[in-house]
């Protein structure tokens, strides 16, 4: 398989940074920022070394009736404004958006709540992610950093993927361009517990479907995509009548796996719809405004809490050496 299109699948999955360094010494979610940063040939001062080209969109989530007998958190009771970035892989900051190694693309998905606090989804357009343990994941990003320009056949990434099925799973999952970030689906690679007021809990994972429903390029199409398209399009279409996605959960049943990311529950799984994102105001200078932000996947509030997921565990020690390094510049 070509180093390309394995780098392709793996940068939307990744932590972000801005520092190439790296040492066997340092703590496992630091060496990812590290090695991450070098496969995007990074650092590029001020911006994420992942998912480094994006923008920033506003509205409001209002929750259905179901949503309340799933959790007792607030967004859950009442319509919360929000605050959403859509992203492109790779810590390129003008990386073409229909480019194949600007995929899968990211969702991140801020809810401002009434005390001044807030809590964050962090998705991606693929459902599933390519490791079990941040260990796993920084042996195929190392292994992925080593085949550049290596005569090793197979390479150390081949070699890495011919024993990892998931990770092999995930980078070659077809990732098509959409037609917009309209009509793109996301995913919640990580799973969570609901409790709601009884004290009943359940586990379930994030999905986000647009209203638009699934649409996607033809390859010619792509090919001859702009490089801003999505982008462009996506505050456009904010500003010019809204943009809505449907925020629903998928339930873990007896059995289920909720503490490993590559593994994908079945369709036949019960959804809830929990509500309705409807998107309909750009912000100005997004890209000075989204810099001093981090989305964190565990910035929770009461009635979500995390499973004991090693790869959701880790991410925000990651994203805070992230966030440090993009401030510093």
């Amino acid at each position: 398989m070509k180093t390309r299109a394995i780098l392709s699948a793996l940068f939307a999955a990744a932590f972000a940074t801005a520092n190439p360094a790296w040492a066997d010494d340092k703590p496992v979610t630091e060496q990812l920022v590290d090695t991450l940063t070098t496969l995007s040939g990074g650092p590029h001062a001020g911006y994420r070394a992942n998912h480094a080209k994006g923008v920033l969109v506003e509205g409001t989530f209002t929750p259905t009736a179901q949503a309340a007998g799933i959790s007792q958190a607030v967004h859950f009771q009442k319509a919360s404004p929000v605050l959403v970035r859509f992203s492109n892989a790779t810590g390129v900051p003008n990386i073409p958006d229909a480019n194949g190694n600007a995929f899968p693309k990211g969702i991140a998905i801020r809810f401002q709540l009434p005390d001044g606090t807030a809590t964050d989804i962090v998705s991606i357009s693929v459902n599933g992610f390519p490791a079990a343990t941040p260990e796993d994941f920084l042996g195929l990003l190392n292994a992925v950093r080593d085949s550049a320009g290596s005569t090793a056949k197979p390479s150390p990434v081949e070699q890495f993927l011919g024993t990892h099925p998931a990770a092999l799973k995930f980078v070659t999952t077809p990732k098509p361009a959409p037609v917009s970030f309209a009509t793109q689906p996301f995913f919640g690679v990580n799973a969570f517990a609901f409790t709601n007021a009884t004290g009943k809990s359940v586990y379930g994972r994030y999905q986000i479907v647009p209203v638009a429903g699934a649409q996607y390029l033809s390859k010619e199409a792509t090919d001859k995509a702009a490089p801003d398209y999505l982008m462009t399009d996506i505050v456009e279409r904010v500003q010019a009548k809204g943009v809505q996605y449907k925020l629903l959960l998928q339930l873990a049943e007896q059995g289920d796996e909720v503490n490993n990311a590559t593994v994908v529950w079945p369709d036949s799984r019960k959804t809830i719809e929990l509500g309705t994102l409807t998107l309909n105001k750009a912000v100005a200078d997004s890209k000075a405004a989204e810099k001093p932000i981090m989305f964190n996947p565990l910035q929770l509030t009461d009635g979500i809490a995390p499973s004991q997921d090693p790869i959701l565990l880790a991410r925000p020690t990651a994203y805070a050496v992230s966030f440090g390094r993009r401030l510093a510049h």
